[in-house]
């Protein structure tokens, strides 16, 4: 039984966890990251692709909406 939970907790690192403080990584340094650390974002986003998947509906990397003075 504990093997199973400390297969689960893993699983649940995995799929949940990892990927959303990678998720809130990559929206808060998407426009300003230099070449090696844009290559990091790109493996983080490889290597926990069935985490960031289901965090897909969510990711939003448009730029903000600038305000134009009339």
């Amino acid at each position: 039984m504990l093997i199973a939970g400390f297969y689960l907790a893993l699983g649940g690192i995995y799929l949940f966890i990892v990927p959303a403080i990678t998720y809130f990584y990559l929206q808060k340094r998407w426009y300003v990251a230099g070449s090696i650390e844009r290559t990091l974002m790109y493996f983080l986003v490889f290597f926990f692709f069935p985490g960031m998947l289901l965090f897909s509906p969510f990711l939003n990397f448009r730029p903000k909406r600038r305000e134009v003075k009339s």
